[in-house]
């Protein structure tokens, strides 16, 4: 990332998060409550996330370095929701997340708070949506180069691949990924794989892989994140007025 485009993109970051934390501040106590009244216990959920990727790690099992860093959201699920399952990725329609939370997420109130990560450096307005490392090292052996769309970018509050595609990531119908959808997923062939979560993650990857290469050029990156601002509140709207 040239550095015009990091010292623009860190403005940004700082100028944004900033104001937005000021204008959303009073509604934290009243997101808290109904949190609470439906679900008692913390309000505020912190999970561990992969940032940007620093290089090969070849004494770990993980086999990649990541910047880790705590995401902050709001509450969505019941208590202890993986006390049974461990780390998976949440589903569109994910019997775990409670009434209140539906409706968090459907308006992305719940990823408020990571404007807090934003302002601190761990994330950015725009970039790619941050996985749990254990969940990257599966994902990576499904989908080659898959680590590859954190280098050199902080991962975002909101995305291409978020403007682009819907909740899970599959295309939007009638959408121009949806014609050549059929070649992207399982690629390999395999039997009962069919609608798979790697095939999903597989076409986020594109439109992240594709963000990376705009942010290599100071005019591209201008256009680019100037667009996925202004279509996430369409976004945001697409998915609640479902």
């Amino acid at each position: 990332m040239r550095i015009s485009v990091r010292i623009a993109k860190r403005a940004l970051d700082v100028v944004a998060s900033s104001v937005g934390l000021a204008l959303t501040i009073p509604l934290y106590p009243i997101i808290a409550a109904v949190i609470y009244a439906e679900s008692p216990g913390p309000v505020l959920f912190r999970q561990r996330r992969a940032g940007r990727l620093l290089g090969p790690d070849l004494g770990s099992r993980n086999r990649f370095r990541f910047e880790e860093f705590d995401m902050i959201k709001f509450r969505t699920m019941c208590l202890d929701a993986e006390a049974t399952t461990g780390a998976v990725i949440a589903e569109e329609h994910d019997k775990r997340v409670t009434r209140v939370g539906r409706f968090l997420r459907g308006t992305r109130l719940d990823e408020l708070p990571q404007l807090w990560n934003i302002l601190r450096g761990e994330m950015s307005l725009v970039g790619p949506r941050p996985e749990r490392p254990e969940i990257i090292v599966d994902l990576a052996l499904a989908i080659p180069f898959f680590e590859e769309r954190m280098r050199g970018v902080k991962p975002g509050l909101t995305g291409l691949a978020q403007v682009s595609l819907g909740y899970t990531g599959s295309p939007l119908p009638g959408s121009d990924i949806e014609s050549v959808t059929r070649a992207l997923t399982n690629p390999f062939k395999v039997d009962g794989a069919e609608g798979a979560m790697a095939d999903d993650m597989r076409i986020k990857a594109m439109f992240d892989f594709a963000y990376g290469a705009a942010v290599e050029n100071f005019f591209s990156y201008l256009r680019t994140e100037i667009s996925i601002l202004l279509r996430t509140p369409l976004a945001v709207f697409r998915r609640t007025g479902r």
